[in-house]
């Protein structure tokens, strides 16, 4: 069982940078592909990024590439996602995902474990 805590989310201007983090408590995720999707009101959960085993594979949504980047800490047991040059359509809660057969892949159905979500904001 792997647990997931998202932080980092919160309010900040059109324009603005957040880093969003996900922590496996207690073990490292080295051999996990990792992944973020979010969750605006009304709409469903859509990808963001992911990144593969050893990093070979990394993938981002075509509304996210440029601006957002996913990467591990050196201890493989935290997960990033840097966000700039954020804009108000990216306003939605935030979630981590995990999938263990380590190959990152856009769908939901196929991670395995998944954080409790972090809400993120921008104004415009």
């Amino acid at each position: 069982q792997v647990q997931l805590v998202e932080s980092g989310g919160g309010l900040v201007q059109a324009g603005g940078s957040l880093r969003l983090s996900c922590a496996a408590s207690g073990r490292t995720l080295k051999n996990y592909a990792m992944a973020w999707f979010r969750q605006a009101p009304g709409k469903e959960r859509e990808f963001v990024a992911a990144c593969g085993r050893n990093d070979i594979d990394i993938l981002y949504a075509d509304s996210v590439k440029g601006r957002f980047t996913i990467s591990r800490d050196n201890a493989e047991t935290t997960v990033y996602l840097q966000m700039n040059s954020l804009k108000p359509e990216d306003t939605a809660v935030y979630y981590c995902a995990a999938r263990g057969t380590g190959i990152a892949t856009i769908n939901t159905w196929v991670y395995d474990y998944w954080g409790q979500g972090t809400q993120v904001t921008v104004s415009s």
